[in-house]
């Protein structure tokens, strides 16, 4: 009887794990945000929200438009300052997920599926690669966007 696979020959478990933390927050009724390494080849984000090299975006239903979390990359339509955007994060650029309203989630650990991956030169691509998209999703902001003042509220929508 055969012992069973080694973990290295094993499909990484970071999309695995991405999808049932996102599905726990959102059951919890809290924000979902990525940390994404922006410097990763493959990853397509508006390089004016990059900060030392990572994004934070919020993966809220009403933040995104066609939300997949595949297993080889996180795609989602999205708005950035007013303008619509297609985001595309290879999983091995997803460095955490955690809920906006007190942090809880988790961070992935590398995986020797990934490592060979991360070793390609930066790829930095221009404004002009992204598709424009008609939409009238919006994301919020973290650090940038300044908090609104006053008091939060909240409206049932049926």
């Amino acid at each position: 009887m055969d012992a069973g696979m080694d973990i290295g020959q094993m499909t990484p478990r970071r999309p695995y794990l991405l999808r049932a933390f996102y599905d726990w927050l959102l059951e919890n009724e809290l924000t979902p945000h990525l940390v994404v390494d922006a410097t990763l080849p493959g990853v397509k984000v508006p390089l004016e929200y990059v900060q030392d090299g990572q994004i934070i975006l919020n993966v809220a239903p009403r933040a995104v438009g066609n939300l997949e979390l595949g297993n080889d990359e996180v795609t989602f339509n999205a708005r950035f300052g007013g303008r619509p955007h297609l985001v595309i994060v290879p999983i091995y650029a997803v460095q955490a997920i955690y809920a906006r309203e007190n942090g809880a989630g988790t961070m992935f650990e590398p995986e020797p599926a990934y490592l060979d991956m991360m070793d390609f030169p930066e790829e930095i691509d221009s404004d002009d690669s992204f598709i424009e998209l008609e939409s009238d999703v919006t994301v919020e902001h973290t650090e940038e966007t300044p908090r609104p003042r006053g008091k939060p509220s909240l409206r049932v929508v049926k």
